[in-house]
């Protein structure tokens, strides 16, 4: 008896500080979940597989999220018109009622892109100079030119895209597929987050759980050191000794757990028992040093940043090898049965210096995302994989011109006409959907609201965005709003 209140003890000191962590990185906050260890713990496993509403097409999600708005123009889009019209105004009808976010309407002018396409594969999609790699890829790829959304600014966007509506509070798509399928890995979390370049602006509220249980939040992965914070154990911490505080503390949370149902606590319990178990499984993801010589570079891992001048808006140093390590731990954790994977990126906001930075993005983007798609291809897996390319909007076929800019060198942001693609999962590759008008300043053809595109990603899990809610305040809460509907073009 006195051992026991020892271990309890022990547990308790321990527990916050090494197992709960701070903020988005910890694994309390981060609702690390799996299977729970042992026969008599909660009846309800949080993250058990679970039947989608109708077959499936997709099992996995990779979602590339390139913060800041990706200029379409310079490299999806081609616009030989506005580059006739370069340095010509819009007429006043076009601008009167539209918000920009720096943009002075009474100077602005157009701003033609220097960039080259051409079209590449069966299908002939085009691309720019700027993606080499990625347009080998074009007939895996659907292409969705006429993407548009509510807001122009960058967080407001940002959570409109992950969470369907500009409001704090709200869960993400990822944890939306987690709470509506479960995951099929046995030790890793079922959404997992990879970053690089300098943090993105809506930060940890991109791939929280909202008013879902914490359970379904992402979890922080880094692709150096340790994989997730406080993981390991404190030095002193025996493993067996740990595995009796564990025991204790499920016994503890079983018995609370089955007097007010709680699902908090079976997320806190599931988080203990998942963490014991990643302490050995995430290493192992980490560790590159079974991957071939040839996978590691056609990744790109371990390339050097080339140099740029002037301000670096994607990170400081290292962005071209996280970017790739990411790409790679990507394949990796859905091979391992990780159902969301987030890769974000930041940032892309091209305001100015334009042809340069971007220039920069896309040299540390094409090859491992091309690599990714090809990889995951060869392996057999992109049929099931989802892979999305998306930033929270585009930019404007308007120069930036706001005050104390001597040269117009960038776009601003732009919500009406955008571009995002996605391979794999059952989408119809060598498809390019929708249109805008010469100068890409609005859509002429299938326009496609973000809410449109979250319905249609659900629906290649298997999943019906207006069956898939939660009871939040009186009402039954949706990823997909008020709005949405699916858009059976894109599927194969």
């Amino acid at each position: 008896m006195q051992e026991r209140e020892l271990v309890c003890e022990r547990v308790r000191e321990m527990t916050r500080r090494y197992f709960l962590g701070v903020g988005g990185s910890g694994l309390g906050m981060a609702a690390l979940a799996q299977l729970l260890a042992a026969d008599d713990a909660p009846a309800v496993n949080p993250l058990a597989p679970k039947p989608p509403h109708f077959p499936a097409t997709a099992r996995a999600c990779i979602f590339i999220f390139l913060e800041g708005g990706p200029s379409q123009i310079d490299l999806f889009d081609p616009k030989p018109k506005l580059n006739a019209l370069d340095g010509k105004p819009l007429p006043e009808s076009l601008t009167k009622n539209v918000r920009f976010a720096f943009i002075k309407k009474e100077s602005a002018v157009l701003l033609g892109s220097r960039r080259t396409f051409a079209k590449h594969g069966q299908s002939g999609m085009e691309f720019s100079d700027l993606l080499p790699n990625l347009a080998r890829c074009a007939d895996d790829l659907l292409m969705v030119r006429s993407m548009h959304t509510d807001q122009f600014n960058h967080h407001p966007a940002q959570l409109v895209l992950h969470c369907g509506r500009p409001f704090f509070g709200l869960p993400t798509a990822g944890a939306w597929l987690t709470y509506g399928l479960g995951s099929e890995s046995q030790n890793l979390p079922g959404y997992v987050v990879l970053s690089a370049g300098r943090g993105t602006s809506g930060g940890a509220s991109l791939w929280q759980s909202g008013f879902l249980p914490s359970v379904y939040a992402g979890v922080v992965f880094r692709s150096q050191g340790e994989p997730v914070l406080n993981l390991t154990n404190p030095p002193g911490l025996p493993p067996e000794l740990q595995r009796r505080g564990l025991d204790a503390l499920r016994e503890m949370n079983d018995a609370r757990y089955r007097q007010v149902h709680d699902p908090e606590i079976a997320s806190r319990l599931a988080s203990y028992e998942l963490a014991f178990r990643m302490q050995a499984a995430a290493p192992e993801l980490a560790d590159l040093a079974g991957e071939s010589r040839s996978t590691l570079e056609a990744y790109g891992v371990g390339r050097p940043d080339p140099p740029i001048a002037g301000p670096q808006r994607g990170g400081g140093p290292g962005q071209y090898n996280a970017f790739a390590t990411n790409c790679l731990l990507a394949r990796r954790l859905v091979e391992r049965g990780v159902r969301f994977v987030s890769l974000f990126h930041a940032s892309w906001d091209h305001h100015s210096n334009l042809d340069a930075e971007l220039t920069q993005n896309c040299g540390m983007a094409d090859q491992p995302v091309a690599a990714l798609i090809q990889d995951l291809k060869q392996r057999g897996l992109l049929e099931s994989t989802l892979v999305v390319w998306a930033g929270e909007f585009g930019r404007t076929p308007l120069g930036e011109n706001r005050q104390g800019y001597a040269k117009v060198t960038g776009r601003d942001h732009h919500p009406s006409a955008f571009t995002i693609w996605m391979a794999g999962g059952g989408v119809r590759g060598g498809t390019t959907y929708g249109e805008t008008d010469e100068i890409g300043w609005t859509i002429t053809r299938d326009p496609v609201h973000v809410n449109d595109f979250q319905a249609t990603l659900l629906r290649l899990f298997g999943l019906d965005h207006l069956k898939l809610t939660h009871r939040f305040q009186a009402l039954d809460a949706r990823l997909t709003g008020v709005g949405g509907h699916v858009i059976r073009d894109w599927i194969s």
